[in-house]
């Protein structure tokens, strides 16, 4: 390999600026979101109206809206432009936040969390992350907003808790608007702006392509698998706080069990990364991973009542997923 090609492989300053920048964005608006789903069904019950269905349909209303905003979301920034986009529907999340923040019904946070789910930005900062990368560094600032994901989900996992039992459940919401506030700031101050929109087929939305991608049998078992698999873990947050304060865990004491699996769950998963992608075995883990999902859910139907049990079940959980 000659010096070029090792140059050309090194991030220049404003890729480099673009992945932290998206990647701060993604991830600000992702911890706002992730902290309340460990403490909405245990501080959710003591709102008007509140009962354990609107409380499931108050966490999953969200990924609802997520999934049917984000292709018009995708297409709307080729036409009005990535950044400007971005900026609409964090504007969305802060108004869903601050509704959600200023209610004391249930519906007022179902309303709330739909707002903050349909500001579908993701692909929009995929597709940016797709303008302001060369093809050759774009599979390292994809896996840098990746990283970014697991550990935001783990911060806001230990940190959810800990605020609601202090401030209250509406104290997330609030906090979450000047989150995406700050994404705002970021997305206009910080990310370098794009001469020209890239046809990535990898992270953008390509016209003509959406009737080709559902006929895929391949991907079609793969986004059904996804699809289980978020369903699997917001149902887990609807059910998983009531088992703990049954199990005799008080609700503020619930970040440290999460804490403590999501440490070791990092220390046991990044092997198995690592042989999924040096030795090519990345179906045998993915599988592997399914089955670690099975045992998780076989161990807190058999746990009952009992603390350690129940925790060792959400160890396996998180370890699989």
């Amino acid at each position: 390999m000659n010096d070029t090609s090792l140059t050309d492989n090194i991030m220049t300053p404003r890729e480099r600026r673009a992945t932290w920048g998206l990647g701060a964005v993604f991830s600000l608006r992702m911890l706002g979101m992730f902290m309340v789903l460990p403490v909405l069904t245990t501080y959710g019950m003591a709102l008007q109206g509140a009962s354990e269905s609107l409380i499931g349909l108050a966490i999953g209303i969200y990924g609802l809206m997520q999934a049917l905003f984000q292709v018009p979301f995708g297409l709307l920034s080729d036409r009005v432009g990535r950044k400007p986009l971005i900026v609409i529907g964090l504007l969305m999340f802060v108004l869903g936040s601050v509704i959600a923040a200023l209610s004391t019904t249930i519906w007022g946070i179902i309303l709330g969390r739909a707002l903050q789910g349909a500001g579908a930005i993701s692909a929009a900062v995929m597709a940016l992350l797709s303008d302001l990368t060369r093809e050759q560094n774009r599979t390292k600032a994809m896996a840098f907003i990746g990283i970014s994901f697991g550990v935001t989900f783990a911060i806001a996992m230990v940190i959810g808790p800990i605020v609601a039992h202090a401030w209250g459940l509406q104290s997330l919401f609030w906090c979450m608007a000047p989150l995406a506030s700050l994404g705002i700031v970021i997305n206009l101050t910080l990310i370098p702006n794009a001469a020209s929109h890239a046809l990535n087929r990898e992270s953008a939305i390509v016209r003509g392509s959406i009737r080709q991608v559902l006929g895929n049998s391949r991907l079609v078992k793969l986004n059904i698998g996804i699809m289980c698999l978020h369903i699997l873990l917001m149902s887990s947050f609807v059910a998983l706080p009531r088992v703990l304060e049954q199990a005799g865990l008080p609700a503020e004491s619930h970040w440290e069990v999460y804490l403590y699996t999501m440490l070791i769950s990092f220390v046991c998963v990044l092997p198995l990364i690592i042989y999924a992608e040096v030795k090519r075995q990345i179906k045998r883990v993915f599988v592997g991973c399914i089955v670690v999902l099975l045992a998780a859910e076989v161990v807190l139907w058999m746990a009952g009542s009992q603390l350690w049990p129940i925790v060792a079940g959400i160890q396996l959980f998180f370890s699989g997923v």
